[in-house]
């Protein structure tokens, strides 16, 4: 026996497609300005929080740019038209990760666990660590 073919009522029409395919393209075009300018001002702010923050406490800069971002990104709304998707089409979590930040948290419990053993990692985040220390002494001295 086949499935149900899918309700055609589900499905948008021609016009909502052309819609959603022309908001797409202009929205890929503001995001992709905004990540143009991010990816400089987001090095600038974060070393800038560095610098001027001391040991314990970095500034702030870099977490100002951060909010400004996600306030983009929501106005933005790059993919709103998944609202318009017919039922069949909609899929929801098929990666085995679900998004990028899982992904980076896999990574950093690594990074940690060689940091606890003492591996390289412990090596090189004692001499970043220094390294911070030393611009930090000379722009608070």
């Amino acid at each position: 026996m086949e499935p149900n073919p899918p309700d055609p009522g589900d499905y948008p029409d021609r016009w909502t497609l052309i819609r959603d395919l022309v908001v797409l393209q202009a929205k890929l075009i503001v995001d992709g300005f905004r990540d143009l300018l991010l990816v400089p001002a987001s090095l600038v702010a974060g070393i800038w929080s560095l610098v001027s923050g001391d040991k314990d406490r970095p500034g702030s800069q870099f977490y100002q740019l951060i909010s400004l971002g996600k306030q983009s990104e929501l106005w933005i709304d790059l993919f709103k038209a998944y609202e318009h998707a017919p039922g069949d089409v909609r899929r929801e979590h098929e990666l085995a990760v679900s998004n990028l930040d899982e992904l980076v948290a896999k990574l950093e419990t690594f990074v940690v666990d060689e940091y606890e053993r003492g591996g390289v990692t412990a090596q090189a985040k004692e001499r970043i660590d220094k390294a911070l220390d030393a611009i930090q002494r000379r722009h608070h001295p």
